[in-house]
């Protein structure tokens, strides 16, 4: 028996991802802020960014079986929170996710952290420093020194998900010695709940989908598609890296 655990699993991407997987484990694990009810799955209520619930999906899950994979879709935009819960949910939240499953992996485990065409805005903007600091999502004073280097919450978001393309990069070390991968994904405009909300009340959106080459939002199942390549065993050489999934739009920016 196994299992495979997909988050923000209600909706837009993640709800595709369940879509995409469902078959590939005897049990697959939907987890959202309420217990999704999706056919075919087990639906777990968590809060990703709080260690309390965050233990209780882990007890949850632990006579599934074995550890199949991980895909963390769930995340808030900046138009959802302030700074400090935008860092809160996407990197801590990451954090606390695989450090929480890391000891379930085994060879074969795969996960797939989303990050954000956001993390490859940022890059040229990055500083040693505050890179240290990202590096260290899981430290108990890790917000209140990275929220006052902030601008705004757009800025925390991007910041954020630089953060999980580096998570990514070092837990694929350490899963790799229990026989597991991880890897990061980042998602370009795509047409969903959240990205609708960003494109209605950041007008910086509005202006980067009239640059898109594609002269189109990405599709959630297109998303989808990557994530189920990376889960499987056809990337069993595939760990430690992020793929942009943006329709070349970066390069236009």
């Amino acid at each position: 028996m196994s299992f495979t655990v997909v988050t923000g699993s209600a909706s837009g991407m993640g709800r595709s991802c369940v879509d995409r997987l469902r078959g590939r484990a005897d049990h697959l694990v939907a987890v959202d802020l309420e217990a999704p009810d999706i056919d075919g799955t087990f639906g777990v209520a968590c809060d990703v960014s709080d260690p309390t619930a965050v233990a209780a999906l882990i007890g949850a899950v632990s006579d599934l079986g074995d550890f199949r994979g991980l895909v963390h879709a769930a995340g808030i935009s900046p138009a959802m929170g302030d700074a400090r819960r935008v860092l809160e949910v996407n990197l801590v939240g990451t954090q606390l996710l695989v450090e929480a499953f890391e000891p379930m992996v085994t060879t074969g485990t795969a996960a797939v952290l989303f990050s954000s065409l956001a993390a490859y805005q940022i890059a040229p903007f990055a500083n040693p420093e505050q890179d240290a600091l990202l590096d260290e999502p899981e430290a108990p004073d890790f917000l209140d020194r990275v929220v006052p280097t902030v601008a705004d919450s757009g800025h925390a978001y991007a910041l954020s998900k630089r953060g999980v393309v580096r998570l990514a990069s070092r837990a694929a070390v350490r899963w790799a010695t229990r026989g597991g991968r991880v890897n990061s994904l980042a998602p370009g405009l795509i047409d969903t709940p959240m990205g609708r909300l960003e494109m209605d009340t950041q007008p910086a959106m509005r202006d980067m989908y009239q640059k898109s080459p594609m002269e189109r939002m990405g599709r959630p199942e297109e998303i989808a598609a990557v994530v189920a390549f990376l889960m499987s065993d056809e990337a069993s050489f595939v760990s430690g890296i992020d793929i942009l999934v943006d329709g070349a739009l970066l390069p236009n920016l």
